[in-house]
């Protein structure tokens, strides 16, 4: 018998994208409710508690809601795409090449968060270099990052689509979280293995899909004697062995004259690259992915993929 997957909240942004990867397969049971019934709270209930895998695409306090309606019945198996439980040590974090042992934590959780988009990118930079000891706990890491519209979800994609609004934002690209409180910071914090927050500096563009996260370096505070072929000795190493996370060899990634945030919309995967120069002062590490690929709902297919392999 198939596995039965009910995607609460699959009207969303993240959800209709989860549900469009997986509109063809045939290995699975998907459950539906429909728009009108959303809010149907029992209707909701008796979905959850149907499936063998409830995938969440609410805001924090709904799912939280919905983790309480399926807590006594074990059979259910959950992945969250909310922030509400990226932190929590009972959960197994969604970002399966962060490190070798990630994908069979996954594999056996019966909780899974979701990780950000953000953060997928800013993680997947910062945690192997700390893992090598390459990045000091006296470091001040600091992350810049460019968006995707569709990334804030239905109200920030009518506000970027629809100039007749009166809420409409006409800028091509600009900042938010300009009080350097953003919610992604705990997570990036956490799972970087940083000794203290990053500055996070998060903005939107205007296009739908894709986003570039970067962490840029000074190598006299990093450990002694690295460079810049060991920063990247150091990612290839530790993304050995996967498909998902590709390291782009050194020098193809400097002679590149620009990188477009686009690139990698409507892919799961995700690109790292070391730019500067040989023997130069600074490194600059970057990551290409899309925010509803590898950012969001690709990632939570990868995951369910994962969950259903146990």
């Amino acid at each position: 018998m198939a596995p039965k997957i009910f995607i609460d909240g699959e009207h969303g942004t993240t959800g209709l994208q989860i549900r469009t990867r997986m509109a063809d397969r045939r290995d699975v049971e998907l459950l539906s409710i429909p728009e009108a019934e959303r809010r149907n709270a029992q209707l909701r209930e008796d979905l959850l508690n149907s499936a063998d895998v409830a995938i969440l695409c609410l805001p924090d306090d709904a799912s939280r809601e919905a983790v309480k309606m399926v807590e006594g019945n074990n059979r259910v198996r959950v992945i969250d795409t909310s922030t509400a439980f990226r932190i929590d040590p009972d959960w197994a974090y969604g970002f399966a090449e962060m490190d070798k042992a990630q994908a069979d934590k996954i594999r056996s959780a019966r909780f899974v968060a979701n990780p950000g988009c953000y953060p997928t990118g800013a993680i997947a930079l910062i945690r192997p270099l700390r893992a090598a000891g390459i990045v000091l706990d006296s470091y001040p890491v600091t992350v810049n990052a460019v968006s995707g519209y569709t990334g804030g979800g239905k109200q920030l994609i009518a506000q970027m689509e629809d100039p007749g609004r009166d809420d409409a934002i006409s800028a091509s690209h600009f900042l938010y979280g300009l009080t350097l409180r953003h919610k992604h910071v705990p997570e990036i914090t956490t799972y970087g293995k940083l000794a203290s927050p990053p500055l996070f500096a998060p903005s939107v563009g205007r296009f739908p899909q894709g986003m570039i996260v970067q962490v840029p370096l000074h190598l006299a505070a990093l450990a002694e004697g690295t460079t810049l072929e060991s920063i990247h000795a150091a990612l290839v190493e530790h993304y050995a062995g996967q498909s998902i996370v590709n390291v782009v060899p050194l020098e193809e990634g400097i002679a590149l004259p620009r990188i477009d945030a686009e690139e990698l919309a409507g892919k799961d995967t995700m690109k790292l690259f070391v730019f500067g120069q040989k023997r130069g002062p600074h490194v600059n590490l970057v990551a290409l992915l899309d925010n509803l690929g590898k950012g969001a709902s690709g990632a939570a297919v990868q995951n369910l993929g994962l969950m259903l392999s146990a």
